[in-house]
């Protein structure tokens, strides 16, 4: 017994600063790539937003009661704003799943493949109006834009849901209070997506074009991208070194 315990004593100092070293990388924070991926994201939202906001709003599309796409058509004297700010939010979902990759895997997978989509819908235009089934004839490049769109708003939906339920083996490179910031802002993220996604797809289904669904897209694409923004900015900040408890 008493040469088990003078084991005990011998063994224990070494594997507490074995586990201390591993803590106090843990609550480091992220990598310094991922912060740097993380602060161009954050720049790319603003900057992809303001720009189609701007589109939206200044340019000849009909208000409220029309898609948001309608600012990229061919006959609109905004179509190139709106255009760049497509690809500038492309590019930002895909520095944000560079961003989240040693963190989250698959959160970071599903924003890459938002931002393939997202550029997809930049380069496809739609027809005046983008029509789409099942009140409207549609030609391939409506299908293929709005497919797209729909595409890629549904990636980054399904990316809140991969933050805040992450898998089992996930890598967790985070501060605790990190790791609770990100999930408490997919949680609000889902939150408010989930219904609105139903209400928008209810709505096309039900109703097809008009004031419904513009407002609901608009709210929908404005929770994407505050969410996007937060979940950038959280990432991009210096993790405090304190003790890490894992995995929340």
């Amino acid at each position: 017994m008493a040469y088990r315990a003078w084991l005990t004593r011998r063994r224990l100092p070494g594997t507490a600063d074995r586990r201390g070293t591993a803590s106090a990388t843990l609550a480091a924070g992220a990598p310094p790539a991922s912060r740097v991926a993380a602060s161009a994201a954050a720049g790319g939202i603003l900057a992809g937003a303001g720009a189609v906001t701007v589109a939206v709003v200044a340019g000849p599309g009909p208000a409220l009661t029309g898609y948001v796409s309608e600012a990229g058509v061919a006959d609109s004297g905004y179509a190139s704003a709106y255009r760049i700010g497509v690809f500038a939010l492309a590019g930002a979902l895909l520095l944000l799943a560079a961003a989240l990759a040693p963190v989250l895997r698959l959160a970071a997978g599903l924003l890459a493949a938002g931002s393939l989509c997202a550029a997809l819908s930049g380069t496809v235009r739609c027809s005046a109006g983008c029509p789409l089934p099942p009140f409207e004839r549609a030609t391939v490049a409506d299908l293929v834009h709005g497919g797209a769109s729909i595409a890629a708003t549904a990636a980054v939906v399904f990316a809140m849901l991969a933050v805040l339920f992450p898998p089992s083996a996930a890598s967790w490179l985070l501060s605790p209070s990190a790791q609770s910031r990100l999930r408490r802002l997919a949680a609000l993220g889902a939150a408010l997506s989930l219904p609105l996604a139903a209400a928008v797809g209810l709505a096309m289904l039900l109703l097809g074009r008009g004031t419904v669904v513009g407002v609901l897209e608009r709210v929908l694409l404005a929770v994407c991208a505050a969410w996007g923004l937060a979940t950038a900015t959280t990432l991009a900040l210096p993790g405090r070194r304190g003790s890490s408890k894992g995995p929340l």
